[in-house]
């Protein structure tokens, strides 16, 4: 089952290194990429929680072999898209269903491993399970790297073939047991969840093209959050709930929900970022980029086990204290060196934004679905992947029009500085903001015309233009992992064990 997923989290961070490569070849515009990426986390999101109900309905077995089948297909489609118009539109469409089949694959995985576990080895199972994911996710631009520069940009989706063969001779040989539970599946739920995240991540995303003096802009945010609002409300009337609600009541799961939502805000938008960032304003190749987000990963996987240790003899909450404090100051020094352009000096504080989010991520989630008390756990994993997952897709669309927006202001005043008129700039500024290809200088702007010989003299300008920007991105990120700080300050610690024993019924009194 561990192999099985591994597909799924590499996939949310492997392309990101692979997407200057991906914009310059197809000619994708950086909204256009952010889709990209976006559209998988947002399926992702909205499906978790339906695969899981399916899980539990037909037997997980068959859902992973469904789910791991979707996903490869898509893989395949994905790597197979055509030059020309059609390009954007292909490689979206088949992302989200890559996040469908990731949808269905994960939760039933889970499910398995719960099952073949006892219960007082379960909660290390599940912290090896979630602390593989999260390490997955880290590995996904060193792999990509590797492959786009050894290879082809595509193969970043073709790996996941033999993956695949390989996940389903195992599920073969591991002769599951396909265990199914009664109830229904709640359609009207899964609409209303997948609608709400659905628009409002439109709204953020769209943001910049649209204005947010652009009534549109508003009404997408506004009312995908009223439809949540509303799915929310109608999930307590439902006799077989899509997610139970009822878990929110313990106050160390609703804690580490939130302190998940605001780490992922940061954790795989980071992956795109950085990669695009090093591409751009430092000229790396996507070898050089891979290697320069080991240092994230490095801080990550220290963290990962320093943190499980602390949850099994402390619980959660000083784990989260001091990944909260360790990601905010950690991506504040971070963004203070972007404009040195030097890699190697912004090595330590890599490491100690990728600690931080370390600290957080396994540890909050095992102690989350540790917590489940009524539901099953696959009911209490799917609220907090699909919390993670909505997270990542606000926070991709978010940071995404942010960077787009300051690196065009920056590059039109640079080049409005160099004497070109206001036209003039903001239309090359337009055109470099909007598609980025992370050539740096190995390959300047192409084109005549006044701009676009600005550009090519200016190249080091434009590079230090889009670290600023980037900036500002890291910034937000710093105040995300703050805001996750305050909020494992209001965790009721202790661990899982003393936890349940609080939510036991007293004894009833003996006759006699």
């Amino acid at each position: 089952m561990m192999f099985a997923v591994a597909m799924t989290f590499i996939d949310q961070t492997i392309v990101s290194i692979a997407a200057p490569d991906i914009v310059r070849e197809l000619e994708l515009s950086a909204s256009g990429m952010q889709w990209v990426i976006n559209a998988y986390l947002l399926a992702l999101a909205a499906c978790f929680a339906v695969g899981g109900r399916l899980a539990d309905l037909y037997g997980p077995r068959r859902i992973v072999v469904i789910g791991t089948l979707v996903f490869v297909i898509a893989s395949v489609m994905c790597g197979c898209v055509p030059k020309g118009d059609v390009a954007q539109g292909w490689l979206i469409a088949f992302r989200a269903v890559q996040g469908f089949g990731a949808a269905l694959l994960f939760p039933a995985a889970l499910a398995v491993v719960v099952a073949v576990f006892p219960p007082e080895r379960r909660g290390r199972a599940l912290a090896l399970f979630f602390g593989l994911s999260g390490a997955l996710t880290a590995v996904g631009p060193l792999l990509g790297g590797w492959l786009t520069a050894a290879w082809t940009w595509r193969a970043v989706f073709w790996v996941n073939v033999p993956m695949a063969v390989i996940a389903l001779i195992l599920t073969a040989m591991a002769h599951i047991a396909d265990r199914r539970r009664p109830g229904t599946l709640d359609l009207v739920g899964a609409g209303l969840m997948a609608a709400g995240m659905g628009l409002s991540v439109l709204g953020f995303q769209q943001s910049f093209i649209w204005g947010w003096d652009n009534p549109a802009t508003w009404l997408c945010i506004a009312g995908g959050l009223v439809i949540i609002g509303y799915f929310v409300h109608y999930e307590r009337g439902v006799r077989h709930p899509l997610i139970d609600l009822r878990v929110f009541k313990d106050r160390g799961f609703a804690v580490d929900s939130a302190v998940l939502f605001f780490a992922m805000l940061a954790f795989v938008p980071l992956f795109f970022f950085a990669s695009v960032y090093a591409q751009v304003s430092l000229s790396a190749s996507p070898n050089q980029a891979a290697l320069f987000l080991l240092y994230v990963f490095a801080g990550f996987a220290i963290a990962s086990q320093w943190g499980g240790r602390i949850l099994d003899k402390t619980g959660a909450r000083p784990a989260l204290k001091i990944g909260g404090v360790l990601g905010c100051v950690g991506f504040a020094l971070w963004a203070g060196e972007l404009t040195n352009l030097n890699m190697h000096d912004q090595w330590p504080y890599a490491a100690m934004a990728g600690a931080g989010i370390g600290f957080i991520l396994a540890p909050a989630s095992t102690d989350a679905v540790n917590r489940a008390i009524g539901p099953s756990y696959g009911e209490v994993t799917g609220i907090t992947q699909t919390v993670r997952n909505y997270a990542a897709s606000v926070g991709m669309a978010v940071f995404g029009t942010m960077l787009t927006h300051v690196t065009r202001s920056n590059i039109t005043s640079t080049l409005e500085a160099r004497g070109l008129s206001s036209e003039e700039a903001h239309d090359a500024a337009h055109s470099v903001s909007s598609a980025i290809t992370g050539s740096g200088d190995a390959d300047p702007p192409s084109g005549t015309g006044p701009g676009s010989d600005q550009l090519r003299e200016i190249v080091g300008a434009v590079q230090t233009d889009f670290a600023e920007a980037n900036q500002w991105v890291f910034y937000g990120m710093a105040i995300a992992l703050g805001i996750a700080f305050l909020f494992a300050l209001l965790h009721p610690g202790g661990t899982v064990a003393s936890a349940k024993e609080e939510h036991k019924e007293p004894a009833p009194a003996q006759m006699g």
